[in-house]
C-alpha cells in the first residue's frame, strides 16, 4: 500500500499548489508544490534513517510511526519474532536431543564421511578415551588404533556389529561397536560395554563345567561299582568287600545329594525375594550349629565359645542358620586334630554385631581370598573333596549376608589359620537385644 500513500501525498500537494495558484498566481503555486514535495522527501528520509537504525538491532521494538513504511516495518518485525521463536524452539529441541544422547547407556559418536569426529557423548568418550574439545575434527581411525576396527570401518557396509577389546587404564574392556550411515552420508558409531556380560557368560560356562565335573566323580564311582556288582556272581565277592562297595556307593550318593541340595539353596537365595525380617535368637541358632560341629569334630578339636546371648538379629532364621553352620563346619573340616576353633558373637563399636569363626588350619594365600565365594572355587581341589565339601558353602553364606545387609569378612595367614566373620549393621540388630 506504499504506492497508494505516495500517490495520495502527491495528489494532496498538487491540490494545495493548485489552490494557491488560483489565489496567488502560478509562481506561488509552483513554490508551494516544490516545498510540499521537499517536506515529504525529508519526512520520508528521516523515517528511513529510523528504520535503518532499528534494522541494526532488530531485537528492539520498531519505531512507533514511520509513515508509509509502517506496513513494511510491521511485517519485518512479525517475521523477525516468528523466526526468533522458531530458532528458540529449534535450540530447545536440539538441547533436548543432546541431553537425551548424553543420557544414553551406550556411546554415540557422530562423524563425517571420512570419520572425522563431530560430536560424542560422555559414554563414548569414556569407552574410547576421547576428549571432545581437543579431538573434534580428528580422524577416529587415527585415535582408535585397533586393526580389527580399522578393517571393519573400511568396509562398504556394516550389517553386523563387531567386538573390539580395548586396554584402558590397565584394564581390558570389551566393546561392541556398530557403524551406520545417517543424513547426507554421515557416520554414526554406537558403542556398548559388554565386559560384564562376557564375565557373566564365562561364569555361566564355568558353573556348568564345574557342576558337571563335581557330579562326574561320584557318578563314575557309582557306575563302576554297580557294573562290578552286576557282572560278578554273588559268590565272587567276599561279604566284607561287598559291604565296602555298598558303603562307598552310599557315600558318593550322599555327596551328590549334598551338591544338589546346596545348588537348590543357592538358586532359591538368588531368585526368591527376601522374607519379612523377624527377630532371630542368634544364641539358639549358634547352639544348633554347635551340636553339628562338635558331632563332626568327634572330640578332635578344642572349641572356645564366646557368645553374647543378649544379641539377636532381624532376618530369616533358616538362612542365618545355614550361613553360621557353613562357617563353623568349614572350620572343623580344615583345622588339624587338636587345633583350637574360636567362635564369637559379640557387639561391635558401630552398634552392629559380628559372628566370627577362627580356625587353626593351613591358612589361605591372599590371591585366593577374593575368589573364595565363587561357586565350586577350591584352593586345594583334592583336599576339599577328601574332607567332603561341596564347594558351595561360602557362596551360600555370601548370598545370605547380602540378603541381611551384612558383610562377609575373610582374613587369613598362611600357616596360622583363617577367620571368617559375618558383620551385621546396627539396623539389623534387634531393638530388644540393645536394651
Amino acid at each position: 500500500m506504499i504506492w497508494l500513500r505516495t500517490l495520495g501525498t502527491l495528489i494532496f500537494w498538487a491540490l494545495i499548489a493548485g489552490l494557491i495558484h488560483v489565489v496567488a498566481g502560478s509562481a506561488a503555486g509552483w513554490i508551494a508544490l516544490a516545498g510540499g514535495l521537499a517536506a515529504a522527501t525529508v519526512w520520508r528520509s528521516w523515517n528511513l534513517s529510523r528504520v535503518a537504525r532499528w534494522a541494526r538491532s532488530p531485537d528492539s521494538p520498531p519505531p512507533a510511526s514511520t509513515g508509509s513504511l509502517d506496513d513494511i516495518v510491521a511485517m519485518l518485525y512479525r517475521q523477525r519474532r516468528a523466526l526468533a521463536r522458531e530458532l528458540a524452539e529449534s535450540q530447545d529441541a536440539m538441547q533436548g536431543m543432546l541431553a537425551a544422547a548424553q543420557a544414553l547407556p551406550d556411546g554415540a559418536v557422530t562423524m563425517d564421511a571420512d570419520f572425522h569426529i563431530d560430536w560424542c557423548n560422555r559414554v563414548a568418550a569414556r569407552h574410547l578415551g576421547l576428549r571432545l574439545q581437543s579431538d573434534r575434527g580428528s580422524n577416529l581411525l587415527n585415535l582408535l588404533r585397533s586393526p580389527e576396527f580399522i578393517a571393519y570401518a573400511n568396509q562398504r557396509n556394516w550389517p553386523e556389529p563387531i567386538l573390539i577389546r580395548i586396554k584402558q587404564d590397565g584394564h581390558d574392556r570389551l566393546l561392541m561397536m556398530h557403524l551406520t550411515r545417517y543424513a547426507r552420508d554421515l557416520r554414526l558409531l554406537i558403542t556398548r560395554d559388554v565386559t560384564q556380560i562376557e564375565k557373566l557368560e564365562t561364569t555361566r560356562r564355568d558353573f556348568v563345567a564345574n557342576v558337571s565335573h563335581e557330579l562326574r566323580t561320584p557318578l563314575t564311582v557309582l557306575t563302576g561299582f554297580l557294573e562290578t556288582l552286576r557282572e560278578l556272581p554273588p559268590e565272587a565277592l567276599p561279604a566284607e568287600q561287598r559291604e565296602q562297595y555298598l558303603q562307598l556307593m552310599h557315600e558318593q550318593a550322599q555327596r551328590m545329594q549334598a551338591i544338589v541340595a546346596d545348588l537348590l539353596t543357592l538358586s532359591a537365595l538368588e531368585s526368591s525375594p527376601g522374607s519379612e525380617p523377624r527377630e532371630v535368637q542368634m544364641a539358639a541358632l549358634i547352639e544348633k550349629a554347635r551340636s553339628q560341629a562338635e558331632a563332626l569334630s568327634g572330640g578332635r578339636h578344642e572349641f572356645d565359645w564366646q557368645i553374647d546371648d543378649t544379641l539377636d538379629v532381624l532376618g530369616d532364621e533358616t538362612e542365618l542358620l545355614s550361613a553360621i553352620t557353613n562357617l563353623l563346619i568349614n572350620a572343623v573340616r580344615y583345622s588339624p586334630d587338636g587345633g583350637p576353633i574360636t567362635v564369637t558373637w559379640q557387639r561391635v563399636a558401630e552398634g552392629g554385631a559380628r559372628y566370627c569363626v577362627a580356625d587353626s588350619g593351613l591358612g589361605i594365600a591372599a590371591h585366593h581370598i577374593p575368589r573364595l565365594t565363587e561357586r565350586f572355587y577350591r584352593v586345594d581341589r583334592g583336599r576339599s573333596r577328601a574332607i567332603g565339601g561341596t564347594g558351595l558353602g561360602l557362596a551360600i553364606t555370601k548370598h545370605v549376608a547380602m540378603r541381611h545387609d551384612a558383610e562377609l569378612e575373610i582374613e587369613s595367614v598362611l600357616g596360622k589359620g583363617s577367620t571368617f566373620c559375618l558383620r551385621f549393621p546396627a539396623e539389623r540388630v534387634s531393638v530388644a537385644a540393645a536394651d
